[in-house]
């Protein structure tokens, strides 16, 4: 075991020893210039003064020259030590009482050597198994060796350990294992079998603070290169710091994107993706219980889903195929094939040149449908409870992964109503032209219009998330269904989160005949979409739902700036890689 204390003792010792060192050359100056007198005045057997008489100069080039002499003097030395060393027969040389405790570990090929060896996590490290011995596999955050002993920092992770390796003969640790330990690259990953000790006091620089490792055997499992285009530390920096002592080093966007890989071991992107996932995982279980199935879509279609120019062409042997925009039309005949009701995760690719920071060439669709009785609110209702039940799941599942993320990004805590508000988009429209926006009936909100309704919502109803009704017909892809009470209206809805649109559904037409027209309307070939029309000729009952896009999700829940910050390779219109 090791505290504060320890380190302060370790340096003064240090520092007195350097101290005596600096003497000693200071001593052997001295000599070398009293021999040097001798020389000059004692040779001969002439009685001369305590204090001989020099010539103007003569003192510099006499103490020049006699700081030559000692270094020449402390050389020779040296070179004789050295010498005597080398000549000594090897079994006399220091032994290593650590032979066989660390090194590089061979390759691991699975050979089944170690299959029995139990493994310890390091956010299980704890007082319960003070004095116990673990293995341990994690990587080598940060090491500090001086002398006998060496600290290091062990991340599994988010979670982190310190680890000590110190010179002991009881416990045969070497000098020759403690060098060994300081010089592991950064980043290697490591195997460790250490003893479990109960610290003085906490090791507030790790996130177990109550105990630390002391090392028994090290080995390198993976070595990293020593030069990393990117560290740990200071990807992980907080980005606004009240602290005015703090150090203002950042790694730019691109430079993380470009070493993906190493940025994605910082605490904080490892709290967001776990997070992410978090998401999908509670918006499948929640559907299931409600009595949805997952099905899985085809990403190769015949015909742009949405309409449009935003899709992606490609070869597809002697003819040309596009990139699903959305599983919109194949959820609709899910649906004709009495599933009733349905979901999917999976892959949506959209060609628009948006490089914003909400815009994502390919994302991850969360999209649902589902079959009603009377009216499409009772699809809103259920989506509208969906989201709420995730908001209340990620509170109560993910508070340390939120609070992660928070230690680097500043989030402030998502605000929502059970049930969710509602609201039409008459009512939005009324409330921008009282904030000094106007609009037409039949225009579409732009994103600042979004994010200054999404300001106006938070100040009246003190909510993030909130659903917007009945946009205008002209709008909406061509199989939404119209508003049988005004025309240029349809049954159509949004849903925002912080003022940004993260889903976008309706009621879609169920009608063969009045899905031609609206096609048709659309400029979309019939001939392309044929199967689709064909399967709501075999009856197909009314139905809605939505697509929902996973990173705007993630990142408007946690209040982040940039949706490639929730993507854990994110594609846009100017990066296809890594």
């Amino acid at each position: 075991m090791c505290d504060e204390y320890e380190i302060l003792e370790f340096l003064e010792l240090d520092y007195q020893m350097e101290r005596r060192r600096r003497l000693r050359r200071k001593r052997k100056m001295n000599d070398a210039l009293k021999n040097r007198q001798l020389t000059a005045y004692g040779s001969s057997n002439m009685v001369v003064s305590e204090t001989p008489v020099q010539v103007e100069g003569d003192t510099a080039a006499s103490k020049k020259a006699a700081k030559k002499a000692a270094k020449a003097a402390e050389k020779q030395q040296k070179k004789a030590e050295h010498k005597a060393a080398s000549a000594q027969p090897q079994n006399e040389s220091e032994p290593d009482t650590s032979e066989g405790r660390y090194g590089v570990l061979k390759l691991i090929q699975s050979s089944g050597d170690h299959r029995g060896r139990v493994y310890t996590d390091v956010q299980d490290l704890g007082v319960k198994i003070d004095s116990q011995e673990v293995w341990v596999r994690a990587r080598l955050q940060t090491s500090r060796a001086k002398g006998k002993q060496c600290f290091a920092v062990l991340r599994q992770s988010s979670s982190t350990v310190q680890l000590l390796v110190s010179v002991n003969e009881e416990r045969a640790i070497s000098k020759q294992m403690v060098k060994f330990a300081g010089n592991i690259t950064k980043e290697s990953i490591i195997d460790v079998r250490a003893t479990v000790v109960k610290t003085a006091s906490p090791v507030e620089s790790c996130t177990v603070r109550n105990v630390e490792l002391l090392a028994v055997e090290i080995w390198t499992v993976s070595a990293a290169r020593p030069q990393l285009p990117l560290q740990i530390e200071d990807a992980a920096r907080p980005e606004k710091s009240d602290d005015p002592e703090a150090l203002r080093i950042r790694v730019n966007q691109d430079t993380r994107l470009d070493n993906r890989v190493l940025d994605l071991r910082t605490p904080a992107n490892q709290a967001i993706f776990r997070l992410e996932a978090g998401v999908c995982r509670l918006f499948r279980d929640i559907l299931t219980r409600k009595g949805f199935v997952e099905i899985h879509t085809p990403k190769i279609i015949p015909a742009a889903s949405e309409g449009g120019a935003n899709v992606f062409t490609v070869s597809y042997f002697k003819s040309s195929a596009y990139l699903a925009q959305s599983p919109q039309l194949y959820k609709q005949m899910a649906i004709a094939a009495d599933f009733d009701k349905v979901f999917t995760v999976g892959a949506v690719f959209r060609a628009e040149d948006s490089n914003t920071h909400r815009h994502l060439t390919e994302f991850v669709g969360l999209d649902l449908e589902m079959s009603f009785k009377h009216h499409y609110h009772e699809v809103l209702d259920t989506i509208g409870t969906t989201f709420t039940e995730i908001f209340k799941g990620l509170r109560d599942e993910y508070a340390a992964e939120i609070a992660t993320v928070g230690q680097q990004y500043r989030v402030e805590p998502f605000k929502y109503l059970d049930p969710p508000l509602r609201l039409e988009f008459p009512q939005a429209i009324q409330m921008l032209k009282e904030a000094g926006v106007t609009l037409g009936e039949e225009d579409d909100l732009s994103t600042p219009d979004e994010k200054l309704l999404g300001r106006l919502v938070r100040a009246k109803y003190d909510t993030d998330f909130y659903i917007l009704d009945k946009y205008p017909l002209a709008v909406r892809p061509f199989y939404t269904m119209p508003d049988p009470k005004n025309p240029k209206t349809s049954n159509s809805y949004d849903m925002f989160m912080r003022g940004e649109e993260i889903l976008s559904g309706a009621q879609r037409i169920h009608d063969p005949d009045y899905l031609i027209e609206r096609a048709k309307h659309h400029a979309i070939d019939i001939n392309k979409i044929a199967a689709y029309i064909e399967s709501f000729r075999l009856g197909c009952p009314p139905h809605a739902g939505g697509g929902i896009g996973l990173e705007r999700v993630v990142m408007l829940y946690l209040g982040l700036d940039n949706i490639r910050k929730t993507s854990m390779f994110p594609r846009d219109p100017k990066r296809v890689t890594p």
